[in-house]
């Protein structure tokens, strides 16, 4: 396994996820918890209901932003993810349930501490982003 210290570096991240079969099950437990927990249910409400597309979307984003291919880009365009989710009302508590959602289903799929450490830091970092974004366009 990758130490800490690696992570972030070229694709020590993507591979310590366990490349794109990691992410998608990263991605799939993501949202299966955010569906079925009712603690998850208010930022359930705003994904679509396609939600093979929306796994997609996450799952080509995380890749790119991992160290790995840039799927996002490639399949959908450039995005800007704060503008993406300005229309939405997030608040410190939506974004503490997507994070808190994102470490429960780490967490359960048994990676190290470190990494799961690692990531929800780095994933603070956009979620912080986007609740800046939302908060600015509906002041």
């Amino acid at each position: 396994m990758c130490k800490q210290k690696n992570y972030g570096y070229q694709d020590a991240t993507y591979q310590a996820a366990g490349g794109s079969a990691g992410i998608q099950r990263i991605v799939d437990r993501f949202y299966d918890i955010m569906q079925n927990d009712p603690h998850y249910q208010t930022i359930w409400s705003w994904h679509p209901r396609d939600a093979q597309k929306t796994r997609d979307k996450l799952s080509c984003f995380l890749s790119g932003w991992m160290g790995g291919p840039a799927e996002y880009a490639s399949t959908y365009g450039q995005i800007s993810i704060p503008l993406a989710h300005a229309h939405l009302k997030v608040t410190e508590n939506e974004q503490e349930q997507w994070l808190g959602c994102m470490q429960q289903a780490l967490e359960s799929l048994d990676y190290p501490a470190d990494f799961i450490q690692y990531l929800i830091e780095q994933l603070t970092i956009p979620a912080t982003r986007i609740r800046q974004a939302c908060q600015s366009k509906n002041q």
